[in-house]
Formats: C-alpha cells, structure tokens, sequence
C-alpha cells in the first residue's frame, strides 16, 4: 500500500491524492497541515495498526481471489473504502471536492492509483505468495525515485540516492533468486506485482503536477477518487467477469476489510499521523508493510520462506530508504 505523505512519488500504498500533494507518497516534508493535531489514542499506537492493516491487506487479497475474480476484489476494495470515507465526510458535514477539471484529474489518479495497482496486485497474487507481492510493493520508492529524475527537475538525485537505487534493485534479485536463474518464480505473476508498485509513483507524479493546489481537503479528494475508481471497476468487472456464484463468509470479510479499514479508514490514520508528528515519521510505516505482510503469509496462510525472501526484503528496504534521503 503506498501512503500519502510527502513531495516525491515514492511508496506505496495505496495511494490517493493528499490535499498539498505538491508536498507524494513515502517520505518528505508535509502534505497537509502539519500542525500538531491530536487524538485520544497514542500516535505510537496508531502507528503500529496502521503497519498490520497495510501489512496485512495483502493476505486479505489472496483470501479474496479464493472466491472472486481479481476485478471483482479490487471493486470491493474500492466501494467498501469509499463508503468508509463518505461516513467520515457525511459526520464532519464536508462536502465532496467541485469543479469538472478536479473531477477530471482525478479520474486519472484513481486509475493510476487504485483502479490499476489493486487489479494487478489481485491478479498477480492468483500466482505468486502474499508475501511476494508485499515485498514487490516495497519498489515503489525505487520506481519513483528513477521516475522523478525524468519527470520532475527540481527533485535532482545525489550520489547516495543513486546507491540507493542500485542496491534497492539488487535486493529484488536477491528476492527473486536470480542466481537460481529465477527458478521457483511466477515470472507473470511477478511482474504484475511489480507493475503494480510501478503504478504508483506515476499516479503521484501525476498527482503532484495537477491536484497539487486542488480544494478540498485529503478526505474529501481520496473519497472522490475512490468513488471514480468504484465506477471504473464497476464497469471493467461487469465487462469482464460473471457475477459471483456465492459470497463465501471469509474471502467477502477479507475483501470487506481490505476496502473499509486498509483503503478507507487507515488513510484516515495516516493523515492524523502526518498532522501529529510529521510526513517523515509517518512515512516510516511504509518499511514495516513488507516484514508483516511476510510473517501474516507464513503464518496464517502456510507460504514458504527462503533464505534469500526475508534477505532480499532487507535489502530492498535499505535501497529504499536511501532513495529518500535529500541534499542538505
């Protein structure tokens, strides 16, 4: 899941347009107000939810395919986060963002952002470990780092972040054993999963140069994409997949709570983190989603785990976090 925080396109998850997305997803300074908003429940605490619910959103999408198409899991991601940020907008009586070009521009960050990555990580998760696809999530700073030296000048790489970039992609090596020459690997799967995590730091690039000056607050605009986006997979699912023969207790709770707390309410959590302590505090959620999506699929779902998994993994986060690092 890439969560909104900062200036650069980087992680993921999931993935929807902050108010001040000029300030992307991962690690940076603050999008929003940053100002020291508090609540009752200690931003420690609510730190560590947010990690297990992206953490585990990943076993809640191998969960769902067991009973529904990879399009139909990601509708149901999608509607049942949208109904949980229209709850919280209708009790803070907040109306929805106006004005055709908002809704136009988001039309296009809810198909880079949640239409496109939930439907290829559904798809590749038919194929490849939860887990697999939680570590291949963990790209998508490295993604965005190259991506942010083509599309975005002001954001200049340094030397450190180059290592980074280089040793991030050596992690997903590692990962994928590709001394074995990839053997053991779904090579498709795989690569979806990837190009899931691909997609979001192209949507916040988008995001950055279109909806960074937008009105409306973080949850007004996320629960207008998400709207758009509950649309599109709507209309890509009734034209390509049969209605489900039956709603399966488990597979329809995963695919229940994989939109209402990991795509819906844990935004919620992330902007209070954001406000309270900072986007690059925040961020650090973002490098514990792969260590418990990991031990959830070993754990709960029987995946095996290689040495090179949790070694690869490591790595990757290691490459990552020093593609955030800025020029003094």
């Amino acid at each position: 899941m890439s969560a909104p925080a900062t200036p650069r396109p980087t992680p993921s998850p999931p993935t929807t347009p902050t108010r001040r997305a000029a300030t992307a997803t991962g690690a940076g300074t603050g999008a929003g107000t940053t100002t020291g908003t508090r609540t009752g429940l200690d931003w420690r605490l609510r730190f560590a939810l947010l990690s297990v619910i992206w953490g585990f959103s990943f076993l809640l999408i191998k969960v769902g395919t067991e009973a529904y198409a990879p399009f139909q899991v990601a509708f149901g991601r999608v509607l049942f986060g949208a109904l949980a940020l229209l709850a919280v907008l209708l009790f803070r009586r907040e109306p929805l963002p106006r004005g055709r070009r908002t809704w136009a521009h988001l039309t296009v960050a809810a198909l880079l952002l949640n239409t496109a990555p939930f439907s290829l990580f559904a798809y590749a998760e038919l194929s490849i470990p939860s887990s697999l696809a939680g570590i291949c999530n963990a790209t998508s700073p490295l993604w965005g780092m190259a991506l942010s030296m083509v599309a975005l000048s002001e954001d200049r790489p340094t030397r450190r972040r180059f290592a980074g970039l280089g040793l991030g992609f050596l992690g997903v090596l590692t990962v994928l054993g590709a001394w074995q020459g990839f053997s053991g690997v779904d090579a498709k799967g795989t690569a979806l999963a990837l190009l899931a995590s691909l997609c979001y730091p192209i949507g916040w690039i988008y995001v950055r140069r279109t909806l960074a000056s937008a009105p409306g607050s973080p949850a007004a605009l996320t629960g207008a994409q998400l709207l758009i986006s509950t649309l599109q997979l709507l209309l890509v699912s009734t034209l390509f997949t049969c209605a489900p023969a039956g709603f399966p207790l488990w597979p329809t709770l995963s695919v229940i709570a994989l939109g209402a707390l990991g795509t819906g309410m844990a935004l919620q959590m992330q902007y209070g983190l954001v406000a309270e302590v900072g986007p690059t505090t925040a961020q650090m959620v973002t490098y514990f989603i792969p260590v418990i999506a990991t031990t959830a699929g070993v754990l709960l779902l029987g995946e095996q785990l290689h040495w090179n998994t949790p070694v690869g993994a490591a790595i990757v986060l290691a490459g990552a976090a020093l593609t955030q690092t800025r020029r003094e």
